[in-house]
C-alpha cells in the first residue's frame, strides 16, 4: 500500500504531540520511506511494573496507532529487562527491585491489553531481554563508556536527588543506557514516550550515533492527569482508569473528572478534531450544551473504545438511573414469570410482586399498588389484575427494580 503524501502524514502525526525532535528529520525519513517503500520502525517501551494498563498509557498507544494507520511498523517493546532496574523517571527514591515472576506475569497481561488499540497484524511485540540479557560484562562496560556520569546527572530527578543527598544506586544510572541500546538493537527510526521520558529518548539518539546508526526521531506525548486533575495518572496514586475495568466502573470514573479536565481527555483519549473540541467548550460556555451532557458523551466514547457500543449504552443508562435519579440498580438477570402469578383471568400483580421479592407479602404488594408505587415499563399500575402479557417487563416498586420475562 503506498504511503500518503508526506505533508499529510506530518499533519496527522503531529496532532496531539507535545514535542517532535526534529520535524525536518522526520520529514526526510518519511520521504525516504516513500521512495524506498520501507515503513518506518516506530518504538515505544513499556516496563511491566504493574499488571494492568490504564488510560494514561493509551495516550501513547493511540499515537502509535496513528503511525500504523499510515502504514508504518509499530514495535510494542516490553521492558522485561529494564523493568528489573525500574525507570527512575519521576522517582525521588530507588524503586524496589521486581522479581522475574512478577515481570513475566505483568508482561502477559500487557500483550493482551494493547490490542484494544493497536492492530495485532501490524504490531511487533518484542522483549528487551532478547538482546540485553546476552550482553557480556565487556559489552556493558563498552556501552557505559559512551556516556558520562555528569550528563546522566543532568536529569532533573537524578540532579535533585544528588543535591538533596538522596542515594542513587549505580544500577539506576544504567536504565537510560539500556533503553538507548533497545533503539540500536531494533534499528528505530522513531521512539515515542511521555514528556517525562525526554531525557531517556535523547540518550537513544546519542547511542545510535555512537553505534553507527542514524539517530532516531523523538516524539513525546503529553502526560495525562489522573482523576484528581493534579497528579499523573498512576495506579500507585489510585487516580487511574484501567483499560480492563468493567464498563460501569470506567464510565463512573470518567464522570469524576472536573469539567475543565474533560476537554483534555477529549484531546488525548479520542480522535475528535481539535476544532470540534474547541466548539464543545464554546457551546458549554454559551449555555448551548450542559457540562454533564458533554462529559457523559466522553464517558460513552471511552467505554465504547475498550468494550462495545452496547456496553457503553448500558453504562451510561446505569449512571443516569442510579446516580442522577438515585434509583436502585436494575437486576441485570431476567427472571422467568413465576407460575403462581398467572391465572386464567390474567396476571396477579400483587402476587407477582411478592413472588419476585419486590414486596414482603401479597398484602404489602397490594398496599404498594394502591399507593401508586408500582410501575411496569415506566407506566404506573393501579390494578391488582392485569391482562396476560408477553415480553420482558421492567417492574419498579419505589427504588427497587426487577426484570421479568412473561412468555415469548
Amino acid at each position: 500500500m503506498p504511503f500518503p503524501p508526506v505533508d499529510e502524514q506530518l499533519r496527522y502525526l503531529k496532532k496531539g504531540l507535545a514535542e517532535l525532535i526534529r520535524e525536518e528529520e522526520l520529514r526526510d525519513r518519511l520521504t525516504a520511506a516513500a521512495k524506498d517503500n520501507r515503513p518506518l520502525r516506530v518504538k515505544a517501551g513499556f516496563d511491566p511494573t504493574a499488571p494492568d494498563l490504564h488510560l494514561g498509557h493509551t495516550v501513547l498507544l493511540r499515537k502509535m496507532k496513528h503511525f500504523q494507520d499510515l502504514g508504518h511498523t509499530v514495535i510494542f517493546l516490553i521492558g522485561d529487562m529494564t523493568g528489573i532496574i525500574g525507570d527512575p523517571t519521576g522517582r525521588n527514591v530507588t524503586r524496589p527491585p521486581m522479581t522475574r515472576d512478577e515481570i513475566e506475569r505483568n508482561a502477559a497481561t500487557y500483550r493482551q491489553q494493547v490490542f484494544k488499540i493497536l492492530d495485532p497484524e501490524k504490531t511487533e511485540v518484542r522483549f528487551n531481554s532478547t538482546w540485553l540479557a546476552k550482553l557480556t560484562f565487556e559489552d556493558v562496560v563498552h556501552l557505559c563508556s559512551k556516556y558520562t556520569v555528569a550528563r546522566l546527572l543532568e536529569r532533573d530527578d537524578f540532579s535533585k536527588r544528588f543535591k538533596e543527598g538522596i542515594p542513587i544506586s549505580v544500577h539506576e544510572l544504567l536504565y537510560p543506557l539500556g533503553q538507548a541500546f533497545d533503539s540500536f538493537a531494533l534499528e528505530c527510526d522513531v521512539e515515542m514516550g511521555g514528556t517525562d521520558q525526554k531525557f531517556n529518548l535523547l540518550v537513544g539518539r546519542e547511542i545510535q550515533k555512537d553505534y553507527g546508526q542514524p539517530p532516531q526521531i523523538v516524539a513525546t506525548v503529553p502526560i495525562l492527569e489522573g482523576l484528581d486533575g493534579v497528579e499523573k495518572m498512576s495506579k500507585s496514586k489510585n487516580n487511574y482508569i484501567g483499560v480492563t475495568e468493567p464498563p460501569k466502573v470506567m464510565f463512573r470514573k470518567v464522570m469524576q473528572i472536573s469539567d475543565d479536565l474533560m476537554y483534555r481527555y477529549y484531546e488525548l483519549l479520542t480522535d475528535m478534531p481539535l476544532n470540534e473540541i474547541v466548539r464543545l467548550r464554546e457551546n458549554v460556555g454559551a449555555g448551548i450544551k450542559f457540562p454533564m451532557e458533554v462529559k457523559m458523551a466522553l464517558g460513552h466514547r471511552i467505554v465504547a473504545d475498550f468494550h462495545s457500543e452496547a456496553d457503553a449504552d448500558a453504562a451510561r443508562d446505569a449512571f443516569d438511573r442510579e446516580v442522577r435519579q438515585g434509583l436502585e440498580p436494575i437486576d441485570t438477570e431476567t427472571v422467568e414469570l413465576p407460575p403462581g402469578a398467572l391465572t386464567d383471568k390474567g396476571l396477579r400483580l400483587d402476587k407477582l410482586l411478592a413472588l419476585i421479592g419486590l414486596a414482603d407479602s401479597v398484602t404489602d404488594a397490594t398496599r404498594k399498588i394502591k399507593a401508586g408505587a408500582v410501575e411496569i415499563n415506566g407506566n404506573l399500575q393501579n390494578a391488582l389484575l392485569l391482562p396476560a402479557t408477553r415480553g420482558v417487563l421492567v417492574i419498579r416498586t419505589g427504588k427497587k427494580w426487577k426484570r421479568v420475562r412473561a412468555g415469548t
